[in-house]
This record gives C-alpha cells, sequence and structure tokens, in this order.
C-alpha cells in the first residue's frame, strides 16, 4: 500500500525511538501524548520540541523531533524552580500589596526572585510566603502563555505601577517576542516554559534566605530585595538537600581552619592565604606525596616566573582572552631613562603575573633543539598564579587570587598522545585513590564557541582523547562547548563525603600553542616538526584542594596529612618528664608530635584537642611512667588502649606512614 502524500495541514512527528507520526498542523504536546497513552498525557510535564522545552499546550505548526518530559525526569528541575519562583512572586503581592516584582530565575539548586518594596523583607516574612505559596499550588491555575504587543505591555505594566516590567520590556530587542504567562488571575512577563499547573510544583520546596541586589547588578541603580528558595522533585530530594546544607555548614573549611589553626584570611590580602604551621604543614605533606608521584612518572620538575611580558600573554590568547582576570604592571624602565621620568600610558608594555603556566614552559622547551628521540618531555612546576577574581566570588579556600597548581605540560609526537592521556589517567586514578576520592566522574570537554586553531586541529584533538578513554574503557560523559579555547580537555569531577561535586583534575590536548609559538622539534626524517602540548593538572590549586579535604573530612584528615598526629598529655605534673620522653621518641621515628604538659585536665586537654581535630592522644600518668606505656585516645572514641611505648611508637609510624 502506497502512503499518502502528508498534507500541507499536516505534519511529521518523530518520536525519541525514531518512530514517526502523523499529526494535523498545530497540534499540541499534550494531545500528541494522549494520543500515545492516556497515563503519560497525565505524567508529562513539558515536551521538547527541536532541541527546545516547550509548554505542553503551545501548538506545533512544522515537522518536528519531540521528546515528552515527566516530573521525574532530570530536566525537570529547572521547571519546578521557574515556576516555583514565579509562585513565590505571587504569593508576595497577594501577602504585600503595592511590591514590585523584577527579575527572578532558576538557578543552581533552587530560585530567587528580586522584589521592590518601601520596606525591605526579611527573614520573618519567609513563614508567611511559605504559607501562602501553598495555598496557590493547591488552586492548581494553569499557565497559559499568550504574546503581547509591545506597546500594550508596556503600558499595561506601567499602569500597573511595575516600572521595572515595564523598563525590561523597552530594553528587549525589537524583533523579540513579548510573551506573558498567566496563573489564573496572576500574570508575568516571562519567556517560559513552564508546566502545566500550579500544583505541578509540588510541595518540596523551602525559602531559604533574604539579601540585597542592585536593580540588574548595577551598584548605582536602586537597591531591591532578593528572596531565595530551594525547589526539588519530592521531599525526600529536599531533605537530602537541607542535610546536606547542615553538613556543609558543620564542615566548613574556613570555620574548621580557624578552630584547627590552620589558615586565616584578611581584607588587606583579599584572596590570598595566610598559612599558619600547622596549616603549612599539610600544604608541603601534599605537595611532597605529589612530588614523590611524578617523579616516579617521569617527570622533570621546573620552575619559572611570576612576571612575563606582555608579548607571551598575546601569542597565546590569553590576553585577548583574559586581559580583565590577569594583574598588570607596567615595564616602565627602558634603557637610558630614568623610572620616574618614564610616562604610563596605554602606550605602555606591560608586564603581567602569570594566570598560568603553560607560555612559561614553552619557553623552556624552545631552548636548544629537540629531538624526536628526546619526546616525550613532562615538565612540571608548583606554579604560584594569579587571577583577578572579583571580590564576590572569592570563598576561603575554594576561590583565591593567588594559588599553587600541581600543574605540568607533555610535550610529545602525534604518536604518543594515546599512551601519554592512558598514564595520565592511571596517575590520577591512583593519587586520588591515595587521598581517598574513589567516586568521581570523567567529562570530556569539547570545542567552545570561542577558540583558537582550525576546526581540522580540534577535530584530531577530541578524538585524541576520547581514543585514550575508550582504549582504557572509562565510562565518561560529553560536555558539549566546555573545552579551553585552545584545545578539549578531559575533567575529573569528584564527589565528596557528603555526595557534593568538584571539578579537579584535568588534561587538555594543544595543537594550537605550540602552532603559536612557533615550538619544534626534529624528526626521525631530518626535518622540523610540531609536538603537542598536553597541559594536565591533577589536584588543580592546591589550596582549593586542600579546602575540599577539610570539608569531605570534617577536619579529620588522613593520618599522614595531619598537621599534628599526636599529642603527648599529661594526666598529672609528676608525669611531665616521662611525657617529654615520650615525645622525643615519637618525634624522633618522624612522627609530628606535641606536648601538652599544661597544669590542667585531662579532660580539658582531650577536648580541646580534639576540636584541633588530633587523631591520637598518648594520656601518660604515675602509672605510664612507672610502666613504660601510654595510654591511647584515639579522635572520635572515648575508649582508651593502654600498651607498651614502644608499641605504641611502632604503630602510630605505621599507621602515619604517607603513601609512596
Amino acid at each position: 500500500m502506497v502512503q499518502a502524500a502528508v498534507s500541507e495541514k499536516n505534519m511529521i512527528i518523530t518520536l525519541p525511538d525514531g518512530s514517526e507520526r502523523t499529526y494535523a498542523t498545530g497540534t499540541t504536546g499534550l494531545e500528541i501524548a494522549e494520543s500515545i497513552a492516556k497515563s503519560l498525557a497525565k505524567a508529562a510535564i513539558a515536551i521538547e520540541v527541536n532541541g527546545e522545552i516547550w509548554d505542553l499546550s503551545r501548538p506545533i505548526e512544522e515537522n518536528a523531533n519531540i521528546a515528552l518530559f515527566k516530573k521525574e525526569d532530570k530536566q525537570a528541575l529547572e521547571m519546578i524552580r521557574h515556576d516555583a519562583a514565579h509562585v513565590m512572586a505571587e504569593a508576595v503581592q497577594e501577602l504585600f500589596p503595592g511590591t514590585q516584582v523584577t527579575i527572578g530565575p532558576s538557578i543552581e539548586n533552587g530560585f530567587y526572585y528580586d522584589f521592590a518594596r518601601n520596606e525591605p523583607f526579611s527573614t520573618e516574612d519567609l513563614s508567611a510566603i511559605e504559607k501562602k505559596m501553598r495555598q496557590i499550588i493547591e488552586r492548581g491555575a494553569p499557565f497559559e502563555r499568550e504574546v503581547w504587543d509591545r506597546k500594550d505591555a508596556i503600558k499595561y505594566f506601567t499602569d500597573k505601577g511595575e516600572l521595572y516590567k515595564a523598563e525590561l520590556i523597552t530594553d528587549l530587542p525589537e524583533d523579540q517576542t513579548i510573551t506573558i504567562y498567566k496563573q489564573g488571575e496572576w500574570l508575568d512577563l516571562c519567556r517560559g516554559p513552564h508546566m502545566p499547573t500550579t500544583r505541578h510544583v509540588g510541595q518540596a520546596f523551602k525559602l531559604m534566605k533574604v539579601a540585597g541586589a542592585y536593580w540588574r547588578g548595577d551598584s548605582n541603580k536602586a537597591m531591591l530585595t532578593r528572596i531565595y528558595g530551594t525547589a526539588w522533585r519530592t521531599q525526600e530530594e529536599l531533605d537530602a538537600y537541607l542535610h546536606q546544607l547542615e553538613e556543609a555548614e558543620k564542615r566548613d573549611h574556613r570555620k574548621l581552619g580557624k578552630e584547627m589553626e590552620l589558615f586565616h584570611l584578611q581584607e588587606e590580602a583579599q584572596g590570598s592565604v595566610f598559612w599558619h604551621p600547622k596549616g603549612f604543614k599539610i600544604f608541603n605533606q601534599l605537595e611532597g606525596y605529589i612530588r614523590r608521584r611524578i617523579n616516579d612518572a617521569g617527570y622533570q620538575e621546573v620552575k619559572t616566573p611570576q612576571l612575563m611580558a606582555q608579548k607571551f600573554w598575546e601569542t597565546s590568547g590569553h590576553w585577548q582572552k583574559y586581559r580583565e582576570d590577569m594583574f598588570v604592571v607596567p615595564d616602565c624602565i627602558q634603557a637610558g631613562q630614568d623610572e620616574e621620568a618614564v610616562e604610563i600610558d596605554s602606550k605602555s608594555d606591560w608586564l603581567a603575573l602569570k594566570p598560568m603556566n603553560c607560555p612559561a614552559h614553552v619557553q623552556i622547551f624552545k631552548q636548544g633543539i629537540k629531538s624526536y628521540k628526546d619526546l616525550p618531555i613532562r615538565m612540571a612546576e608548583f606554579g604560584c598564579c594569579h587571577r583577578n577574581e572579583a571580590h564576590g566570588a572569592l570563598h576561603g579556600l575554594l576561590r583565591l587570587r593567588q594559588f599553587t597548581q600541581d600543574d605540568a605540560h607533555i610535550f610529545c609526537r602525534e604518536d604518543q598522545i594515546l599512551e601519554e592521556a592512558i598514564q595520565f589517567c592511571k596517575l590520577t586514578e591512583k593519587i586520588y585513590k591515595d587521598l581517598g576520592f574513589t567516586d568521581y566522574e570523567i567529562t570530556l570537554e569539547t570545542r567552545p564557541e570561542l577558540r583558537v586553531g582550525s576546526d581540522e586541529l580540534w577535530d584530531k584533538a577530541e578524538k585524541g582523547l576520547m581514543d585514550a578513554l575508550d582504549h582504557m574503557n572509562i565510562p565518561y560523559k560529553i560536555a558539549e562547548g566546555g573545552g579551553a579555547f585552545y584545545g578539549p580537555k578531559i575533567g575529573y569531577i569528584l564527589k565528596d563525603a557528603i555526595g557534593r561535586e568538584w571539578g579537579c583534575g584535568t588534561l587538555q590536548l594543544d595543537f594550537n600553542l605550540p602552532e603559536r609559538f612557533d615550538a619544534t622539534y626534529i624528526g626521525q626524517d631530518g626535518e622540523k616538526h610540531r609536538p603537542v602540548m598536553l597541559h594536565r593538572a591533577i589536584l588543580g590549586a592546591i589550596e582549593r584542594f586542600i579546602g575540599i579535604m577539610i570539608e569531605s573530612y570534617a577536619g579529620k584528615l588522613p593520618h599522614w596529612l595531619a598537621p599534628v598526629q599526636c599529642v603527648v598529655a599529661t594526666v598529672t605534673n609528676s608525669a611531665d618528664e616521662y611525657a617529654i620522653k615520650v615525645h622525643e621518641q615519637l618525634k624522633a621515628a618522624g612522627i609530628r608530635a606535641e606536648l601538652d604538659i599544661r597544669n590542667e585536665k585531662i579532660g580539658y586537654k582531650v577536648r580541646e584537642h580534639s576540636v584541633g581535630k588530633v587523631p591520637f592522644i598518648f594520656a601518660v600518668g604515675a602509672r605510664e611512667a612507672e610502666e613504660n606505656t601510654v595510654a591511647i585516645r584515639t579522635l572520635g572514641s572515648k575508649d582508651q588502649n593502654v600498651i607498651s611505648l614502644n608499641d605504641a611508637v611502632a604503630e602510630l609510624k605505621e599507621t602515619c606512614q604517607a603513601p609512596f
């Protein structure tokens, strides 16, 4: 039987499994769902049309590939949060007439809305707003999309006293469609999409906090009140998130860092760390461990300048892309000129504090002639880098302006890419395991929109990394557009003890920088060839990784990393001399030990050192001194174990041994 041609009034809809169905032009997503199954129509919340999420009630006017989404699908979270923001805005205006709503997007883990009101909101208002939101949700009003004339929309909001909305519409491009979404009697300017009704938001939400926010982020404009909320698909998800927040607050590395006397930060050096002796012991132990691992893996360590001329950053492309994030100083001392006589202006040559190490490592590679037999050259540096992060983005050790990377660059031939990528993955896996991170996800991040180099080079680079992951049978996710501007990358996303994700390790395959810097080696044919450059880091910023570890371990670091591994504490002053002997024996065994012979009760000492997260306390009194024993108290345990001093030192030495 010959299939009839599709009429102009019909359209072909292709389902996710590749099957095709014919519908009348103008059929909605809900009608398509109903034609497939009544249960699907009841469960569906939105439809994807040619890669774009639409309301179920929106008519489809042409052939399309579609997919229907349910509330349990991952895509639903953003819609739930977006709809919750609208519900919150309606609740606020019902409770507080005269309040203007401005902008209210969904964000990671939740949503917010900015409000203009003579009297700012406070946290005391949140419970009433939440209660009203639940009432609005239960009404189950449908979300209805309408297209308005621009002038009519501006007049409507102006007449209503919604001057911020009127301004938003005025500033939209002339060719942009003005869409309004209604939920019952309430409406708002919005591009959508939305779920079918307010009831679909569900009750798994909570308003979290109130903050100030400038209109459109401009400090010269009006201060608004921002209300933050979180929303999830189920109550279980909400409870898990709130528990994670509670745990995160307990584990905050800034709080623990102060309690453990590790570091501090202060206004006069924003984004830089003041490491205290105990904190710097952690830093040095971690750096030393990485140094041992990379030495075994055939890396050569180098050290490069902090300040480098502007031309290097222009050649690499960093100047054009990251200039505003770089700290620069004028290179104003010129031959025959006095420093004070040189005018500093826009024509001056500039020096930049390095934001990364790659251009400097290329300069080392270019010194002298390299042969194909010399490759691969694995060049590592614990490089101190500077980036001019915004004040508001700084966050303890996790976001700094000055930090140290466990950075390295591998210069190799094209035929060595696979093996070098495999070796990197194996080394990274071993290091993460040693540090206690065995739950992680790997991404393959492809070419961004703004990039350097030809598509041919990008094709080759992406294939090189993909081949390595496939060869090792490592599961990974494609992150479209996530690569560096000079090359694609493999990314490692670690999960900590409470389920938070942290982007850490990275391997970037780069054909572009060797080309831009004219780096070459002599091939087997006697001709010049371009090396391939692999940019790689495993921890990333060492300071940030320490912050992650402090929070993941709640301060109870692996014994080999603990800044103080054992405290020898006296029960009575009569044991002071014996305590000194125990302390000296521990130090001789290479254990980081401290002595506490203060005239304080042993319970007080134990509590104090427990706050400092010392893993072991050797309590000694008159009896231990007489019997040459120690009473061992382990962090987190109320019990104590009395054993001979020699056995205790031997056991502790083994327990605190760093991986090698």
